[in-house]
């Protein structure tokens, strides 16, 4: 075990270990480095454009060594928050999944109706957007769906640069129905809760990496978990300044992590 309380890591995964398909030069030697040290770890992400088992591919092709229970996604904790909602009525509830294709199937244990669904589960879905989409989540939720969201990321990195993500959507949404979104991945305490949980260690005993200031690290610290922060992937010097969110400590890359932690 560490010298010191800590005992858990929580790592993002785009931005953090790698950008798109560019594996941040060194990531794989450092989480074996922090294994090494005795740190269990968990990986982190608000991406909803791939199944568990695709990111599970995915990391493991980049040289990453990931168990299956140790990646925590949006939509997995989507999922059980459905699944105890359904156990609450006692009955199956009706869902429409405006989600990528590729986690789809996730939902298929609930009832799929788009035209009565008690929820909508927002994720990402590129350039599907319309007005006339929109249009049609506007009716479903002034009918009395509510509208689950994966997340509600401001912005992400991408290879052609900083583009807008769904949080765009889902404010919009939540504006012109006067509702309030439930947000299922980062930044929520439930979210980070589920994750604590899994490893069955408290939040002071924890240490969350990340290259989003908002949901990485400032949903960590509000949960009374240290936050640092790299400089990679969409971290931008002058959002940092104007922020009022003071992470424990910056890093250049994760790679640093196994010394910064030593020393």
């Amino acid at each position: 075990m560490p010298s010191n309380s800590l005992q858990l890591i929580l790592l993002d995964l785009d931005g953090t270990l790698y950008i798109g398909k560019d594996i941040i030069p060194g990531a794989p030697a450092a989480l074996s480095a922090l294994r090494q040290q005795g740190y269990a770890l968990r990986f982190l992400t608000n991406t909803t454009t791939r199944s568990h088992a695709e990111l599970l591919t995915q990391l493991r092709a980049m040289d990453f060594v990931v168990d299956d229970n140790e990646l925590i996604s949006a939509p997995a904790a989507a999922r059980l928050e459905l699944r105890a909602m359904q156990e609450k009525r006692g009955e199956k509830i009706r869902i429409w999944p405006v989600v990528a294709d590729a986690i789809k199937a996730d939902f298929a244990q609930f009832t799929l109706d788009e035209q009565q669904p008690d929820f909508i589960v927002l994720g990402d879905i590129g350039d599907q957007w319309n007005l006339a989409l929109i249009n049609r989540l506007f009716n479903a939720m002034h009918s009395g769906a509510q509208l689950i969201c994966l997340h509600k990321n401001r912005f992400w990195q991408t290879a052609d640069g900083l583009k807008a993500d769904i949080g765009f959507f889902v404010a919009g949404l939540e504006y012109v129905t006067n509702q309030t979104a439930q947000i299922m991945g980062k930044p929520t305490a439930a979210f980070f809760q589920r994750v604590l949980d899994s490893a069955g260690v408290s939040a002071d005993n924890t240490l969350l990496v990340g290259d989003d200031l908002d949901s990485d690290v400032g949903g960590a610290q509000a949960m009374g978990i240290k936050g640092v922060l790299v400089k990679t992937g969409k971290f931008r010097q002058s959002y940092l300044d104007s922020s009022d969110i003071k992470p424990d400590g910056i890093l250049d890359t994760v790679t640093e992590l196994p010394g910064w932690l030593e020393s």
